[in-house]
């Protein structure tokens, strides 16, 4: 059966408050004074006064150190940098667009438009061109593909760079493309 008590131990972050074990820590006070050695007791209720807590802050000196804080409050703000952080964050996903050596014109374009409006939306693309029987003895039409497609996005002005030049993995020719940075 648990134990209630060590329930508290369990939780992540510093040792606070009677989870400090230590006979005697050195404590700074809210305001970062260097208020001296003392028991632990005494630091705890000095810091229960106060209607702080007690947070271990650096538990391998000797004393260990202790400061008064609110611990709630230290929670609060960490999880607001966390927010925070997520949120500028950006995700780039990579589509991918297909071609075969002997792909129309006309899909050409459909595919481009495709490819276009990834880019735009600020993803990776990965173009794909697959091989098919004796279109392997043509490895040129591939490249030629690529070298089309680069080409025809960057006609008017710069809308990609080749993140990964085309390169022959089994029956297939893969390139990717990120969108220009400015």
């Amino acid at each position: 059966m648990r134990n209630p008590s060590n329930r508290e131990s369990n939780d992540q972050g510093p040792r606070r408050n009677k989870q400090i074990t230590a006979k005697s820590v050195l404590v700074i006070d809210e305001k970062g004074n260097k208020l001296g050695e003392m028991p632990t007791r005494t630091a705890l209720q000095l810091a229960q006064d106060r209607g702080l807590d007690l947070i271990e802050v650096a538990a391998n000196a000797r004393p260990p150190v202790c400061r008064f804080a609110d611990y709630g409050k230290i929670l609060y703000e960490k999880k607001k940098r966390t927010a925070k952080a997520k949120k500028n964050a950006t995700t780039i996903t990579v589509k991918e667009v297909k071609f075969t050596p002997s792909t129309g014109d006309h899909d050409f374009n459909t595919k481009l438009k495709h490819v276009q409006k990834f880019l735009g939306k600020g993803d990776k693309v990965k173009v794909t061109i697959r091989f098919r029987g004796r279109e392997m003895a043509h490895k040129e039409n591939g490249e030629a593909l690529c070298q089309r497609l680069i080409e025809a996005l960057n006609e008017d002005t710069p809308v990609c760079e080749v993140e990964m030049k085309p390169q022959f993995m089994g029956r297939q020719m893969t390139m990717i493309l990120a969108p220009k940075k400015l």
